[in-house]
């Protein structure tokens, strides 16, 4: 008996056993992990993005400007950091964001030197567009399912997508995985040791608060 044929016999064998999941219904999950993946990102990202705009945004400077109209005012290191990249990139970003007239700069009131970046009207009406042709576009799908297969599958979701998280937790590097959809007690914040943005907002509140104080 060939190695090869011994090999694929044992592993049929482990399949069989019921000591982890059967190949079958890994490759299905992972198949249908892949397909909900790629969906949720070509129909309710790429393309209800460009539905709702014409301006030639990618996904992540999408991301930054809702993450910025849903929080308030940052800082142009702020954005470098929870973008994970050089202050340089991030300048890069928001220079195109501002040309499009979707971000404004103005200075800090107690710090001239610090430039503070906040959503303008325009880049907030596209937000909350894109917010409202998503709804309407989700809605007959979700009407296609009890509340309880909606929970339920939320459920499955978050513990699948932590599982597979917690195998690499990435350190203390920025997460948005969550694509902006920030909320507390996030799970995979809990592996990589709390939501890195909250952390960062967390700690400019303070150091404005100390500024305060006479």
């Amino acid at each position: 008996m060939s190695e090869r044929v011994s090999y694929r016999r044992s592993q049929r064998k482990s399949n069989e056993g019921g000591g982890g999941l059967a190949r079958t219904d890994s490759f299905r999950l992972f198949r249908h992990s892949h397909i909900f993946a790629a969906a949720v990102r070509e129909v309710l990202e790429v393309r209800l993005l460009r539905e709702a705009t014409e301006l030639p945004l990618t996904l992540s400077q999408f991301h930054l400007l809702k993450l910025m109209a849903v929080n308030g005012q940052h800082q142009l290191g702020e954005v470098a950091d929870f973008l994970g990249v050089s202050p340089p990139a991030a300048t890069k970003n928001i220079d195109k964001l501002e040309r499009l007239r979707l971000v404004i700069r103005m200075p800090s009131p107690g710090d001239r030197r610090a430039i503070l970046l906040s959503v303008s009207p325009k880049g907030r009406r596209l937000v909350k567009g894109y917010e409202t042709l998503k709804a309407a576009r989700v809605a007959p799908v979700l009407e296609g399912f009890e509340p309880e297969e909606l929970e339920q599958l939320s459920r499955l979701l978050e513990r699948f997508a932590v599982a597979l998280l917690a195998l690499s937790p990435g350190g203390d590097g920025f997460c948005l995985r969550c694509a902006a959809y920030l909320a507390a007690g996030c799970p995979v914040g809990e592996i990589r040791g709390g939501c890195p943005y909250e952390k960062m907002r967390g700690g400019r509140q303070v150091q404005l608060s100390r500024k305060e104080v006479p």
